[in-house]
This record gives C-alpha cells, structure tokens and sequence, in this order.
C-alpha cells in the first residue's frame, strides 16, 4: 500500500440517536483502525444519544433540517461537505438521501450509501414514488452496502441497482460484550427474582410490534408460571404502548426499563427474546441476543432469517401473528422448556462463528479503501 494521508468518511444521518444503524455505526468508528481512517458526522437533524457511545473524540455537525422537505438543507449540506473535504460521503437509509445531491454538487466523487432496515411508512420498501426517486438519485452513488441479502435483493431488483455495485455487510456483534452470564443481583434490582423473563430490546417504534408482543404476553398461563416482560428501548411510540399495556390483563408485569447504557448487563436478565417486527434489515439487537446466548423467537422477514435458525437457535414465526407467537413462547415454556438453554447456547455459538465484529469492520475497511485507491488511480 502506498503512503498515503488518512482516508476521511462524512457519515451523513437523518439524527444520530441511538438504533441498530447507529449502534453498528458507532462500532465502526470506535473499531476502525485510526491511523487510516478519519471519521466525522453529519446529522441532517440533531445528534442523539448515540453520541455518548462514541469514544473517539470526532466533529459531530448538526444541520437542524426543518420536519418535511427543507429546501434549504441542500445548499447548506452542499458548503459543509466543501469546508470539510472529505474523501468518501456514506449516507444510510431514506433520511439522508439529500446527502447524495449535496456530495455531487460539491464535486464528491466517492459516494456509499447504506440500507440498513424500514420504517412503518415504507416497510417493504415499495412506496412508489419513494422508488423513482431512489433510481434516479442512486445513479450518483458509487457503491452501495446491503445489512441483508433480502435488502441486496430488493436493491437489485425493485429499484433497479446493478448487483456489481452492491456490497453485502452483515451487521457484526462484540461477543465479549455480550456474552452469557446470569445477572442475579440485577434481576433482585428489577423485582425479577424467581421469574421466567421474556424480553425485546429496540427502538419503540410501531414497525418492531411491541402490541402483538404485549397481546401474545397476555394470553399465556400467568396462574402456571411467576412470567415477566421487559422492554428495552425508547422512541415515538414510548407514551402510547405504555398506555396499551395499562388496558391489557397483567399489565403490571410488563415493566419498561426505557434507554440504558449498560444494555449487555440487561439481556442476562433475559430467558427468552422476542422481536415480532413487521419488516426487518439485520437486527443488531438479534446478534447481541444470540451473543447472550438467548433463543430468539423472530417473525421471518427480511434478514433475520439469515440470523435465527428455526429449531436450532430459535423459532421463525410469521408476521402479525398473534397466535403464533403465543405458540412459540409456550414451546420454551410448557413443551420443551430445556430447548430454551440449548437454542441459546446453539445461538451463542453462531454469533461468534459468523457475525464477528470484527468481520464487519474488515470488510467496512476494505470498502473504503478500494473505492479510494480506484478513484485515486492508485494500486492497492
């Protein structure tokens, strides 16, 4: 490899608080080698809570985009990116979409832009004007990253994206961070003690189906089994699915732990994970689940049938499916319940084996400095 200065990457986001795109995001920065790469952020918005993770000291610029289309951003994105000069602009997702404009018209001549998931008002992607636009902006992106083959298909074949200039990034996971242990004194701190936990941990948005979650939760034998469910995470929907829970039998069960640092300690509070999303990328919180060695019981959409091998290290559940649900909790609970310590450890082993962090930084690392050293007209 050539001498060469530190390749600079402008992360540009829609807000920097704390979710799955964010949280891999932030092991990249803290994980990518530093006498390499330079890294700094731009938030369309406001940066968030995914800030205080960061542990390298890095500009942070926040842009304060008015809500809906902001006729100014472009402009404003456009002098940033000259003042900083970076080498390669990574947007991620829909909401950072008027990074692409703004690295073009600023003579950016490296551009990545990451999908990593969905929201409630496009879950599949489909949204139609959301796609022409997507065609027509993504003839200036030079690379794209897919967290899935499901999301690499969708790139390929409903907007139209050559599979050439498509990579494959599997979200990784620190399996020293979370890891298997019994957290006994915290579950006497949570008024856990003697309890059968099930428990999410994402962002409180109406995608990840926290209600069918709390339905499926009420309808299990609360008589038979001393049952607890948490809810980690915080988000939009936070005030109206704790009042969802009020209406529900055994509400007071259902304990919301909000944000928390310290989120590894938590899952070892765990018995069983659930995630019933809708849609799904990669689920970072499915990794960190399966790092703890829990079961994972996860609807199969999107990736997270890359992730959980069903009657192996889970159980694969169909979407919106109350009942369903109700009948994989019960298979760790009434049926087999030893298959709960047996999925998990099946799980934990899997993370380790294929969904490394370190993986994932290797391969970020190789992205960037191949597309650097092309544009540079350098030989890596």
């Amino acid at each position: 490899m050539p001498n060469i200065s530190k390749i600079k990457i402008l992360h540009v986001f829609h807000s920097f608080n704390m979710g799955g795109l964010e949280n891999g995001v932030v092991n990249l920065i803290n994980r990518s080698d530093p006498n390499l790469f330079e890294h700094e952020i731009c938030c369309l918005t406001t940066t968030g809570s995914a800030e205080k993770r960061l542990e390298r000291g890095l500009r942070i610029y926040q842009m304060h985009k008015r809500e809906g289309n902001d006729w100014r951003m472009i402009p404003k994105l456009v002098r940033l990116i000259k003042s900083v000069k970076p080498d390669i602009v990574h947007t991620r997702n829909w909401g950072s979409i008027d990074g692409i404009i703004a690295a073009k018209m600023a003579g950016i001549s490296r551009v990545i832009h990451g999908e990593h998931g969905w929201n409630m008002d496009d879950p599949y992607g489909l949204l139609l004007r959301r796609r022409i636009a997507r065609r027509i902006l993504f003839l200036g992106v030079d690379r794209f990253v897919a967290v899935s083959k499901d999301i690499r298909q969708w790139l390929h074949k409903t907007v139209g994206v050559r599979s050439s200039k498509v990579k494959t990034i599997i979200n990784g996971v620190d399996t020293e961070k979370f890891f298997s242990m019994p957290e006994t004194d915290s579950r006497a701190e949570y008024e856990l003690e003697g309890s059968i936990v099930i428990g999410i941990v994402s962002r409180l948005d109406p995608i990840k189906r926290h209600d069918l979650l709390f339905q499926a939760f009420s309808k299990l034998d609360h008589k038979k089994y001393k049952l607890k469910l948490i809810v980690i995470g915080g988000g939009s929907e936070n005030s109206k699915l704790q009042e969802l829970a009020k209406k529900l039998p055994y509400s007071e069960r259902i304990k919301f732990l909000g944000e928390c640092e310290e989120v590894a300690k938590l899952y070892r509070l765990i018995d069983i994970f659930v995630l019933p999303s809708e849609n799904e990328g990669i689920s970072n919180t499915i990794l960190e689940a399966m790092a703890s060695g829990l079961p994972v019981i996860a609807t199969k959409v999107g990736g997270s049938p890359e992730l959980v091998q069903h009657e192996h290290t889970g159980l694969l559940i169909s979407p919106n499916d109350c009942d369903e649900l109700v009948n994989a909790l019960n298979f760790y609970l009434e049926k087999t319940p030893e298959m709960r310590k047996v999925h998990g450890s099946n799980a934990r082993e899997r993370a380790v084996s294929e969904f490394s962090l370190d993986r994932m930084i290797k391969q970020y690392e190789s992205l960037y400095k191949s597309l650097y050293f092309k544009r540079s007209g350098q030989i890596n």
